[in-house]
């Protein structure tokens, strides 16, 4: 059935929810399984009276990006090896995670995206959408939602 899994994980508890799931599918399935995070890019600085404000450098940034993604990754690979299941990581800073999911899903050879909904519903739905809703509009692979 499916030999390879995307897992897009943010470390919610919702996504560790879908983690699991996903380590318990590519075990039955024997598939491979690919962990990844996406974290937002660098945000604008503000400019103010001529003053640029940057909280943090860009290098500092990313250095901060790198280090929480490495925590979030490294946790669902290791109970992913605890199951003795073949799984990578990868990492992503990019402006439209939805976009970021499809690219890795297309580069890592994915035939499956295994993700969590957050189950936004009514006027949220509508003006925050889902990330989820987004990959599922736009993706042309199965996409296993858990809620």
């Amino acid at each position: 059935m499916y030999k390879h899994i995307l897992l897009p994980t943010d470390g919610s508890p919702l996504s560790e929810k879908a983690n699991v799931h996903a380590i318990g599918l590519a075990q039955a399935l024997n598939a491979r399984l690919t962990v990844f995070h996406v974290s937002p890019e660098y945000p604008t600085p503000i400019v103010a009276e001529g003053i640029v404000l940057e909280p943090i450098s860009l290098i500092e940034y990313e250095t901060r990006a790198k280090e929480q993604a490495q925590s979030i990754l490294e946790a669902v690979k290791q109970a992913a090896d605890a199951a003795c299941v073949r799984c990578d990581t990868l990492h992503r800073i990019a402006p439209i995670p939805w976009e970021a999911i499809l690219e890795a899903a297309r580069s890592v050879g994915a035939d499956v995206i295994l993700m969590a909904s957050h189950g936004r519903r009514g006027l949220a739905a509508l003006i925050l959408g889902s990330e989820t809703q987004r990959v599922l509009m736009h993706t042309d692979r199965p996409v296993i939602v858990i809620r």
